[in-house]
């Protein structure tokens, strides 16, 4: 297992192909959410693009944003034939760790599915807020503290 942390400006052609194309599959059309997943935001100078290979392919995918005040973490991803075997632990772990490298004092946000909530607590995130229901998913909005 091979996981890389880059920019878009530092992604292959076919890196960056992959990417949109597991995230379509997954969110797209194995979840069924017609959005607009190229939002502008991957391109943007802050954001890292956690990409974890096996064998040339992609398997799993996170990106993180660069929100000023805070980091946020989304977009995490795997491929159907790498879930179920604790690959996710190892991008959420490549993510922080970038956050951590970048600057350790900013809180890192997400929005976790709502079914995915504790295991995110898992790695010390908190409920940040009300439950809310994106393109027909539950999602709650949770926060890891750097601070204390």
């Amino acid at each position: 297992m091979n996981i890389r942390i880059a920019a878009f400006a530092d992604l292959t052609a076919s890196e960056a192909y992959d990417v949109a194309r597991l995230r379509q599959d997954v969110f797209v059309v194995e979840q069924e959410c017609a959005y607009p997943d190229l939002d502008g935001r991957d391109t943007e100078p802050g954001t890292a693009h956690v990409l974890m290979h096996d064998a040339g392919a992609l398997l799993g995918y996170a990106r993180v944003l660069d929100d000023t005040a805070t980091w946020r973490v989304g977009r995490v991803v795997l491929a159907t034939a790498a879930r179920g075997r604790g690959l996710a632990d190892g991008l959420i772990e490549a993510a922080l760790g970038h956050c951590r490298s970048e600057d350790p004092a900013r809180d890192v946000v997400l929005d976790a599915q709502t079914p995915l909530a504790g295991w995110y607590a898992g790695f010390g995130f908190a409920v940040d807020g009300e439950e809310f229901v994106e393109d027909g998913i539950p999602h709650t909005p949770m926060r890891l503290s750097q601070q204390g």
